[in-house]
């Protein structure tokens, strides 16, 4: 069997039993896809740990980032140690492959008044009525109030909401289910945005007869009343952000990052903010852990006579 239909098998599997997210399939295949053709190029129809080191190697030599190089060994890896529990080759290539740590920079983190002046700016272009005003306003509230993924934001259905409970009931990495908690601030405006802003994105625009009102299951419309695409997320996020002092990434994953540090700083339990954002390892949610300590230590420099 060939190289390239043992990478698509591969895919299949990742896909349809370990149930990992299109997203994540894409990365495995983009990597692949590099490996394939760089073994093209080197006359090789397996794989060995020559051939995947050369190919990290050529790749270093690419100025390719330590994240990068880290996650195409992991996709090496994976792809070898599945070649080899299927029988599709003799023995793990991969095993004693290596490859850099990527560097772990500490995430972008808003203030509570910079949130504050966010949600107060929100709050103003919904107060007209806009649908589409209403709507983000929504999408921002939830997304500090749950420090919810923006995977995880447009994949919401209305049925998945529990107003009484104050609970949205989300699907996270490997199609992981769980039940967050949000506040009181965000069911107002998911409020306003169910019996107002929403309505009026499922009206067809071109009659403006409610006669003509979509059914849809999404929570977050477009403005064609369908379900809001991540890239939409990102640009309302984005044009918030540029609004606030500091530098950093503009994307919803500082929103999450936000809520998780605001959570510790509170006095939140790790292990309960680890269950919150969904991390499948305590490891992971404590990179927020480092971020209040940065900030205590800022604090501190700042503010002792005798730091």
């Amino acid at each position: 069997m060939s190289l390239e239909q043992n990478a698509d098998d591969f895919l299949s599997h990742l896909a349809l039993e370990r149930g990992y997210s299109p997203n994540t399939v894409r990365a495995y295949r983009s990597d692949l896809a590099n490996l394939l053709a760089f073994s093209v190029e080197q006359g090789e129809t397996d794989v060995t740990l020559e051939l995947l080191r050369d190919w990290l190697w050529a790749a270093s030599n690419q100025g390719l980032s330590k994240a990068t190089m880290a996650r195409r060994s992991a996709t090496a890896k994976s792809f070898s140690g599945w070649l080899t529990r299927t029988g599709r080759q003799s023995g793990d290539a991969a095993v004693r492959l290596r490859a850099p740590r990527p560097e772990r920079a500490l995430p972008r983190v808003l203030s509570r008044s910079s949130m504050q002046s966010i949600f107060d700016l929100l709050v103003e272009r919904a107060e007209g009525g806009d649908p589409v005003a209403e709507r983000n306003r929504a999408i921002v509230e939830l997304l500090y109030a749950s420090a919810l993924r923006v995977s995880e934001i447009v994949g919401i259905d209305v049925d998945d909401l529990d107003d009484d409970r104050r609970t949205v009931l989300v699907t996270g990495k490997g199609s992981k289910q769980r039940v967050v908690p949000f506040g009181g601030p965000a069911l107002a405006a998911l409020t306003q945005y169910r019996e107002n802003g929403r309505r009026e994105l499922l009206i067809d625009a071109a009659s403006g007869q409610a006669s003509q009102v979509r059914v849809s299951s999404a929570l977050f419309l477009n403005r064609r009343g369908g379900r809001l695409g991540t890239r939409a997320v990102y640009a309302v996020v984005s044009e918030l952000l540029s609004r606030v002092p500091g530098s950093g990434p503009e994307g919803p994953h500082a929103f999450r990052h936000t809520a998780a540090t605001h959570l510790l700083d509170g006095g939140a339990d790790l292990r309960a903010v680890q269950e919150m954002l969904g991390h499948s390892s305590l490891g992971t949610t404590q990179i927020y852990t480092h971020v209040t300590t940065e900030r205590l230590r800022s604090t501190y420099l700042a503010a002792h006579p005798r730091a």
